[in-house]
């Protein structure tokens, strides 16, 4: 079977291969297309199966929300090199994962890499394009978020966003965004105080109990100096207690009652590469 300029050009679109891996799999296949498709496909795959033990330690972090505002999205995919990180069909590849994932909420990574997208499985896609890309790519992380009003933060970049959840509609976006950066910038580990657990804070207890010992302090004070400096720890990696970074006279709690008395986080997620 012949082959035409455009039999090359329509494979390149539905592969996203170079020209010359197509003409070479439609060649290779005697003009057939549906077996020059899967010759790009096998080739994939053995590319992925020789770069597995390479670092794709590059990539982008991308975040999403539905136009409701009531769902929100996260996916990273990574690559060996920032060159390829910045390449455009790469993001928008990575883009039409979190399109999937915004429009069927998968509940984990694995459910996620399972979807369809353009009539084969995520995770057949991702193995596609390591042929097609070169590098070995990786779709690694995958996070959401459900709540009243959710907003969404990607720092210029791509190399880090966030999501967060409050518990009203129609939250100001304004200030949905801030919050959205504070925790961009300031890497809180929980909402508040009662969502870290108790394990974890009795470790800060004995570490700065500790401390003061050494730094001889009175037994009889430790307890009381302690708790202190967790108060301390608390307003550095609990959001709403943090120090809100446009404000520097108030926590995140008191700005978000500036704006509505009853308004707070539910949830949020922070991704960020290269760290």
């Amino acid at each position: 079977m012949s082959f035409t300029t455009a039999d090359v050009v329509k494979l390149r679109k539905v592969t996203g291969a170079g020209m010359m891996d197509c003409k070479n799999a439609l060649k290779d296949a005697e003009g057939n297309f549906d077996r020059a498709l899967e010759i790009i496909r096998e080739k994939g795959k053995l590319i992925a199966s020789k770069r597995a033990d390479r670092e794709a330690a590059e990539g982008v972090v991308l975040a999403k929300v539905t136009d409701d505002k009531a769902f929100g999205a996260m996916v990273v995919l990574n690559c060996e090199t920032d060159f390829v990180a910045k390449n455009e069909n790469f993001v928008a590849f990575a883009d039409s994962i979190l399109n999937v994932a915004l429009a069927q909420k998968p509940d984990n990574l694995d459910a996620l890499k399972g979807l369809d997208l353009n009539g084969r499985s995520i995770e057949a896609q991702v193995t596609e394009q390591t042929g097609v890309i070169g590098e070995k790519l990786d779709l690694s992380f995958y996070a959401k978020i459900e709540a009243d009003t959710v907003t969404n933060y990607i720092h210029p970049g791509n190399k880090l966003a966030t999501l967060v959840g409050f518990n009203k509609a129609d939250v100001d976006a304004q200030v949905a965004k801030d919050v959205a950066m504070q925790v961009a910038a300031m890497a809180p580990v929980a909402v508040d105080t009662d969502a870290i657990p108790q394990e974890v804070i009795d470790k800060e207890i004995e570490i700065a109990k500790e401390k003061f010992r050494q730094e001889g302090k009175p037994e009889a004070m430790l307890d009381k100096i302690a708790q202190g400096s967790l108060n301390k720890w608390y307003k550095e990696v609990t959001l709403l207690n943090q120090t809100y970074v446009k404000d520097g006279k108030i926590s995140i709690k008191d700005f978000l009652k500036q704006n509505d008395s009853e308004l707070t986080v539910t949830a949020f997620e922070r991704y960020t590469l290269n760290a």
